[in-house]
Formats: structure tokens, sequence, C-alpha cells
């Protein structure tokens, strides 16, 4: 039996961020000691002590779950639209020139804007939320896959054709592997985006989730409670990133460096 070693570039790649993020620590503790008023900037110690209180005897997990389940659900509507589109935008020319403009007109819609129409003309429900955030997702999944589409090697098309591949296996084995780097891309900036959407549709209109539990302690002033919940999305969302995403997406581009 042969055990696989560990990559000295990972482990001092992980030793490096966790250093970082210590120094984040200690400079934040830094800060509220000089305030010394916990109402503005309560410290590090006592942001953890809330944590675990809401995590074991308040409603902490339960909206850490329900805020990452519109996340998860806008996410899959947001990749599997923008990805069609993107490919299709990007394979012909002629559907690419008139989309482009609504593309465009999209892109620069305020998240803000669409959320509220959303909750005007749907009404304050699950699939307005969604919605919302899936629209604001959608237009930069649909660049990324577009400029993927555009580089994909003309050789391989040609020797498709030639030989007759049928459409699946084309998929599979030559569009796939193409377009995996962008599409793994377009996931990971749009986890980080469409979390963010997420707390401002629930700010605005839910009454669940880490964003309606931050809407409910700002109207309380309660800025640690307000840490609380900010900080423990953040950890979940970037537990996803580094344990998920990152992953995936350097193996996506694995075959690129081959």
């Amino acid at each position: 039996m042969s055990f696989r070693k560990a990559d000295p570039r990972t482990a001092g790649s992980i030793r490096v961020r966790l250093i970082s993020l210590g120094l984040l620590v200690v400079g934040w503790w830094a800060f509220a000691v000089a305030l010394a008023d916990p109402e503005i900037l309560p410290s590090p110690l006592e942001i953890a002590r809330l944590t675990a209180r809401e995590l074991f005897n308040g409603p902490l997990l339960y909206n850490l779950g329900v805020t990452l389940g519109r996340v998860v659900a806008a996410f899959i509507l947001a990749m599997a639209i923008g990805t069609v589109a993107g490919l299709v935008m990007g394979r012909r020319k002629a559907v690419d020139t008139w989309l482009d403009p609504w593309l465009l007109f999209f892109l620069n819609l305020p998240a803000l804007v669409t959320i509220v129409l959303c909750y005007l003309w749907i009404g304050l429900t699950e699939v307005a939320a969604i919605t919302a955030v899936a629209i604001n997702k959608i237009p930069m999944v649909t660049v990324l896959i577009r400029e993927g589409a555009r580089t994909f090697d003309p050789a391989l098309d040609d020797m498709s054709r030639i030989f007759r591949v049928p459409g699946i296996t084309r998929l599979r084995h030559i569009i796939a592997p193409q377009l995996a780097p962008y599409f793994a891309a377009s996931a990971r900036t749009g986890t980080a985006l469409i979390w963010k959407i997420v707390l401002v549709v629930e700010f605005l209109g839910r009454s669940n989730g880490v964003g309606f539990q931050i809407h409910l302690y700002f109207q309380l002033f309660d800025v640690a409670m307000v840490l609380t919940y900010a900080l423990s999305f953040i950890a979940v969302m970037l537990t996803i990133e580094f344990a998920i995403l990152q992953p995936w997406e350097r193996r996506a581009s694995r075959w690129r460096q081959a």
C-alpha cells in the first residue's frame, strides 16, 4: 500500500492563509480593545460566545440552513440558464448579436431594482426571492461561458464532424472539458455574489434567514448580533469556497497544463 505525499506548495498555502486569518483576528481584537466600547465593536471572544449560544440554544442553525437553501436554489437556476445562454451566444454569432444588448442591460441593472420589482410583481414569496437572485447572477454566468465557448479549438470541431461524433459524446468529451474552467470560474464568482444578494432579499422581504436576522438586530442597534449572524454565514461560504469550489476549479483547469 502506498501513501500519496502532501504537496508542499499546498501545505505552505494553507499555512499562509491561516496566518493571514490570525492577523485579521488580532487586528480586530486590538481595535476593539482600543475603542473599549463593545456596543460599537465587540471583541472576537464575545462574538465567539454569542455564536456558540445561538448555535446551541438559538435559531442560528435554522437560519443558516434557510439562507443556504436559497443560495443553492438560485445558484442552480442561474448556472443552468446562464450556461445554456452563454454556450449558444458563444457558438452562434447571429444569436450573440441579437442578445448582446439584452445581456448588457441586465448586467447593468442594479440588484436592488430587480429585488424590488420581483417582490412587487410576484409577491413576498420564495419564488420571488430566488428569481430575483437568479436574474442578477445569470448575466455574469452567460458572459463567462460565452467567452469560454469562443475559445473552443476549431480543429476539435472539425474532427468531430468528420468522424460524425454523436452529440452526447461530443458534449462529454469535446465541449465539456474545454468549458469546464470557465464553468468553475463562473461558479466561484457567482457563489460570492449570490449569497450577498440573498441576504439583501431576506433583509427586504423574508421572515427568516440570516438576512432577516440581521435586519431584526439592525432595528435593535445590536452590533454584536449583526456580526454574529454575518460572520457565521461568511464562515459557511468560506468553507464551501476552500473545500469544494477552489479544488474543483483547479481540477477543471488541470488538463490545460498537461
